[in-house]
């Protein structure tokens, strides 16, 4: 059978689903947009767009101009992340699968003729429309459910609750312009600490914590735009450079319905 897996995004839940499906065997081609905005970039995949190479968890990403280049990645061991912003891989490289794991709250344009087995993660998708199945990304009791008809939970716009805290934990710009870092994944902070400007206007840490992510400088940022992420639980700062236990929780669901999949296609069932 054909073990390639085609998957959009590169950002933090979305590599907890790749490094899943890599490590389960399955050759997985990665999609990305040209600068990617991870703020979790420790944990990110993405990051190889200006690396050229990155690593989460001892597994490698390397980035690739051109689709032919991925084979020799696989033979590596290494996952192949390439700049597709339409999609062209689904014409260019045999796969059974497709995962929309851009988590934009909205379909960047995936159909369910994409491939043989097609999941969205997050709203955005209704399953037997564009999608076979949605994948739920909400915290809670849902989280990394397999959706075999209608949508995920609509977003809220409210980050999930970590340490007592939601919309406080995540920083969004005051204003647009350029993007400038001062503190660093992994530093402790207090409120009220400077930890980056946007041009000229500072940006203070919302609370005391760990600054779990933060932009990649030098980026344009418009206004409202997520800069960074505080993580209030002090006494764990190793936990951002680790998959996140959503992201975990996510991938589990997508490999739980790819394996699915195969065996209805083993027992002759074809498409679920």
């Amino acid at each position: 059978m054909n073990k390639t897996i085609i998957i959009r995004g590169g950002g933090d839940l979305a590599t907890g689903t790749i490094s899943c499906l890599h490590q389960c065997g399955y050759q997985v081609l990665v999609l990305e947009i040209a600068k990617p905005t991870a703020i979790r970039r420790s944990v990110a995949f993405s990051e190889a767009m200006y690396d050229g190479e990155t690593e989460v968890e001892g597994i490698k990403a390397r980035k690739i101009t051109q689709f032919s280049e991925a084979e020799a990645c696989w033979k590596d061991g290494v996952i192949p992340i390439i700049c597709d912003e339409k999609a062209e891989a689904v014409k260019a490289v045999p796969h059974f699968a497709f995962v929309d794991a851009a988590i934009a709250k909205r379909n960047l344009g995936t159909t369910i003729d994409m491939a043989d087995y097609v999941i969205g993660l997050g709203p955005g998708f209704t399953a037997g429309v564009d999608v076979d199945v949605v994948i739920e990304t909400k915290r809670g009791h849902r989280l990394g459910r397999i959706i075999r008809e209608g949508q995920a939970i609509a977003n809220t716009g409210i980050p999930g609750i970590i340490g007592g805290y939601g919309k406080e934990r995540v920083i969004h710009s005051e204003n647009a312009g350029v993007f400038h870092g001062i503190a660093h994944i992994g530093d402790l902070v207090k409120k009220g600490d400077l930890i980056a400007k946007v041009d000229d206007a500072p940006v203070y840490a919302t609370l005391d914590g760990v600054l779990r992510g933060i932009l990649r400088d030098g980026l344009p940022v418009p206004e409202h735009f997520k800069i960074a992420d505080i993580d209030p639980r002090l006494s764990e700062r190793e936990n951002c450079f680790t998959i996140s236990d959503k992201a975990s929780a996510i991938a589990g669901g997508v490999l739980r319905a790819i394996c699915i999949y195969e065996n209805g296609l083993r027992s002759g069932e074809g498409r679920k």
